[in-house]
């Protein structure tokens, strides 16, 4: 029995065995999602005191069991008994890539054994990659319970059928194989580096006749999905409930034009590989509901202080409330989103963003050092009709180069014409410059960047 299980999961799909993985800690799972089908309808008071009940917990352990964290404790003249709410985590330093990249060994909890920590490393795409550790196994069980709690709002279940188009290679490029089946057949993995003119028709075909009730997805990849039905008038997907967003940005442009070309709902969440902040949208509203179980989130102004009030711009800082291996305590995500004011309608008592602008790296520098964030830009303007793919490009102050992959269609009165649009949205402190190129490549993960930014940016430019 066991040597003919471990031939079954030699040929298995990858995400098959990822789930199977998780069974051992299936209780994590099941013990964290109870508490969320709990807390989710606890009061703003309640969940106060269960993050400083949960912040207690990992300062103290902390301190007592991690190398970096008993320094920073004593270079200030601090014990965890020092933070008495929620607001005291200001006494603390602030925790950057930078830092952990130069200090993951004495990141590491000394009272778990080797086995017990699985190495993890971003893709960088805020351009500065960086490795850290998950508790193996348990992070991501408990990591499936909030998504599994996010997805319920739109309906998910596990035995429903799930279109997924994130950032897999499912076979070598000449093999003509551009999707694989996962989760005993409920999962339909498809190639996102594939899906080229000629090979959509194919991928359509096929998620056709899957009849998924659900796509997930990098924005970016349904958006060739969608951007293809469009342009040939094909009709959507008749059993599709949702569109689940999640891993990059999305753009108001990407939104409208998912939602009108599968003709149903578009639901996006935020969070980070690091796992230090989570938030979805609700069946009521398009604003991010910060999961208060899952971490502590800050947003930081200029100075270094946190940002008050509906409205305000600030980066995301964030504590985990999970990961004891290797904790992170008051990380800068880089990342910056926007404050709204609650409660939701749908009546938890989370807090609120209005939006999530994006990465730091994903703001345009202007002459007079201002930045101007890529995400309200309109790419489904008539400039882009002729366009089949674009990336902007900035390495010097002003200056922003969009790369255009051209369709046959494309003329000179394109390139007019999309110069005075993106000149007119960026205003006269920044110079439009048009370059041909044949191909866009995506990031290692799958990912696509709508602009490379080279210039180092911080929070104290906005």
């Amino acid at each position: 029995m066991k040597a003919g299980l471990l031939k079954w999961a030699s040929h298995a799909n990858p995400l098959t065995v990822k789930a199977l993985s998780l069974v051992p800690s299936y209780r994590t799972y099941r013990e964290m999602y109870a508490l969320l089908q709990r807390s989710q309808r606890w009061s703003r008071e309640e969940l106060a005191a269960y993050q400083m009940q949960a912040l207690s917990r990992l300062l103290d352990h902390a301190y007592e069991n991690v190398p970096y964290y008993r320094r920073v404790f004593r270079d200030r003249g601090l014990v965890p008994g020092d933070v008495r709410t929620l607001g005291d985590l200001e006494l603390l330093p602030f925790l950057t890539k930078e830092i952990v990249q130069a200090n993951l060994p004495d990141l590491k909890a000394r009272n778990y054994p080797e086995s017990a920590f699985e190495y993890v490393r971003t893709s960088g795409s805020t351009g500065i990659p960086m490795g850290f550790y998950y508790e193996q196994g348990v992070s991501r069980a408990r990591e499936w319970a909030f998504m599994k709690t996010q997805w319920d709002r739109v309906g998910y279940r596990f035995t429903d059928r799930c279109v997924v188009l994130r950032g897999h290679v499912v076979d070598a490029a000449s093999s003509g194989i551009y999707w694989k089946q996962a989760l005993f057949g409920r999962w339909l993995i498809m190639s996102s580096h594939q899906m080229t003119e000629e090979a959509l028709p194919a991928y359509i075909d096929r998620i056709r006749r899957f009849r998924p009730r659900f796509i997930q997805g990098y924005p970016s990849t349904a958006v060739i999905l969608a951007r293809y039905m469009r342009e040939h008038d094909i009709e959507p997907f008749p059993t599709v409930k949702a569109v689940l967003c999640g891993s990059e940005n999305l753009y108001p442009w990407q939104r409208n034009l998912l939602a009108e070309t599968f003709g149903c709902r578009v639901f996006s969440w935020y969070g980070n590989s690091e796992q230090t902040v989570l938030a979805g949208e609700c069946e009521e509203s398009t604003r991010y509901h910060i999961f208060p179980e899952y971490g502590i989130v800050e947003l930081i102004g200029r100075d270094g202080r946190p940002v008050e009030g509906p409205g305000a711009a600030g980066e995301v800082v964030a504590t985990n409330l999970t990961n004891f291996v290797c904790p992170l305590i008051r990380y800068r995500t880089m990342d910056v989103a926007i404050s709204a004011e609650g409660p939701c309608t749908c009546g938890r008592a989370y807090p609120l963003l209005e939006k999530v602008e994006g990465r730091l790296q994903e703001f345009i520098v202007t002459r007079g050092g201002h930045l101007i964030s890529v995400t309200p830009i309109n790419y489904e303007s008539g400039a882009f009709e002729n366009i089949r793919q674009f990336q902007m490009y900035q390495e010097e102050v002003g200056e922003l180069i969009i790369k255009v992959v051209r369709k046959p269609t494309y003329t000179e009165e394109d390139t007019r014409q999309l110069t005075r649009e993106l000149q007119w949205q960026l205003g006269d402190e920044v110079n439009v410059h048009v370059r041909f190129v044949d191909e866009i490549p995506r990031t290692r993960g799958g990912k696509f960047r709508y602009l490379i930014q080279e210039l180092p940016i911080s929070i104290g430019d906005l």
